[in-house]
């Protein structure tokens, strides 16, 4: 059976910036208190033309011009999103049509903020069945589509973003996918989502009206489930491959809040060295705060050739999940 490596990296951010400042002249809140809370100092925002394909396909683009391959050599491209520039054609069709990869399939996978770790582990499942040999996975989000901009609790959080991984068959004995540890507990979906839009709440005056197309959250609860939840997954997933914290080069978690991310550190005794933690500059977006935060490890020399790497994420329904990565490149 082929193993599976990431053999390249490619991310995309919009140049606008929304700082904490700036929220402070929309709703109750300032620069202090988002950062002591969450750890963030600004985002980036999207224009109103730009979509999360547009994002997606220049994050894909820049993937594969460090890979030097052509997007026909793509088998497939998933495209992990809760922010699809509609809900049919799928997000992957308009970048599979953007990139002119004419010889891939591919669809979109929902999972929030854990969407790129399930996409990781679909990829590798498809590069190791020895079915593909290119798959490209892209985190997308336009979160900014979607928020309140009357609701302190939520808008401050979240910002515009995208990043895309290839993945590809390795012979190299001791590089690429380890393993992977993913989970859903849907008894949490309440806490978490976007209550219309789709079957059970469809577009109307009414659900505009009650402001029901945002996201809704409660976050005291979404809080503790995740720095529960971030903890034990790293932990079983290192476990279950005969591996402990002190063998992590880096630990690169999906970026919600610094103190979620601080506290599962510290629960599994990483120094802040080991821990990959760019909130303050991007913000939550959603599926690509991962493959931006990789992004960011490889430009600093943090993450290199042979390290092994835990990614980790927990998001909206509740989804939550851990790949392990010996890094390639």
């Amino acid at each position: 059976m082929p193993r599976a490596k990431i053999s390249a990296l490619g991310s995309y951010v919009p140049p606008r910036l929304l700082t904490n400042d700036d929220l402070s002249k929309m709703v109750e809140t300032n620069d202090r208190w988002i950062v002591e809370r969450t750890g963030i100092r600004e985002r980036h925002i999207a224009d109103p033309e730009v979509a999360t394909s547009d994002m997606a396909l220049k994050a894909a683009q820049a993937a594969l011009e460090q890979r030097g391959i052509a997007a026909s050599d793509l088998d497939a491209i998933l495209v992990c999103t809760v922010t699809p520039d509609m809900l049919f054609p799928s997000t992957a069709c308009l970048v599979q049509n953007g990139l002119g990869a004419t010889g891939a399939w591919g669809f979109d996978l929902v999972a929030a903020c854990s969407g790129f770790v399930f996409g990781l582990t679909t990829a590798a499942s498809m590069i190791m069945s020895g079915t593909h040999r290119k798959v490209l996975v892209i985190g997308a989000d336009t979160m900014s589509r979607i928020l309140d901009y009357t609701d302190r609790t939520t808008c401050i959080l979240f910002g515009d973003g995208a990043g895309a991984m290839l993945v590809e068959p390795t012979d190299e004995a001791g590089l690429g996918f380890i393993g992977h540890l993913n989970e859903i507990d849907g008894s949490g979906g309440q806490y978490l989502k976007m209550p219309a839009g789709g079957s059970r709440l469809p577009a109307s005056a009414e659900t505009v009206e009650k402001r029901l197309h945002y996201v809704k959250q409660d976050g005291q609860q979404v809080f503790k489930y995740a720095v529960r939840k971030m903890y034990e997954m790293c932990d079983c997933l290192l476990k279950r491959h005969g591996f402990t914290p002190a063998d992590i080069k880096l630990l690169i978690p999906h970026q919600a809040n610094k103190r979620i991310i601080t506290a599962t550190a510290e629960r599994l005794g990483l120094p802040e060295d080991r821990v990959v933690l760019n909130i303050d500059k991007y913000g939550n977006t959603t599926a690509a705060t991962i493959p931006l935060a990789t992004d960011d490890a490889v430009n600093d020399g943090r993450l290199q050739r042979g390290d092994l790497v835990l990614f980790a994420a927990v998001g909206a329904g509740y989804t939550a999940g851990a790949n392990l990565w010996r890094w390639s490149y």
